[in-house]
């Protein structure tokens, strides 16, 4: 069965991302891949696919993963009714008590302008007799 995937390119801390039809007993590193349609690059947002060629594999029952489908989806590719489109996650908030935002505002007090004690008179001891 062939999948779409990204497989992971470019240096270290700075991925990019092809988007390849590979077989899927195929790990997305083993560079045996069928078709590169695409390229994807997380840091500048930009996608560019080959809409015809994903048209294609996607109606021959290749398929997508999560992410390569919410790209698609968004460049305007047409896909079948069996893909299933991902479903958004929304993070929970453990403590939401605590955060700062949720925190009453208090009002800014100044600083304190610290005052500068008088000079004290030494006072001369006398030694003892």
């Amino acid at each position: 069965m062939l999948v779409i995937r990204l497989q992971r390119t470019g240096r270290k801390g700075h991925a990019q991302f092809r988007i390849v039809v590979q077989d899927s007993r195929r790990t997305p590193t083993s560079g045996s891949i069928v078709a590169q349609i695409g390229t994807y690059d997380p840091h500048t947002k930009t996608v560019t696919v080959d809409k015809e060629r994903a048209e294609h594999y996607v109606g021959h029952g290749a398929q997508p993963s999560e992410r390569v489908v919410a790209l698609l989806a968004k460049e305007g590719i047409k896909l079948p009714t069996w893909v299933k489109q991902p479903v958004k996650q929304t993070g929970k908030i453990r403590n939401p008590e605590k955060l700062r935002r949720n925190q009453p505002a208090e009002p800014k007090e100044e600083a304190p302008v610290p005052e500068v004690a008088p000079a004290e008179t030494a006072v001369e001891e006398t030694p003892a007799e």
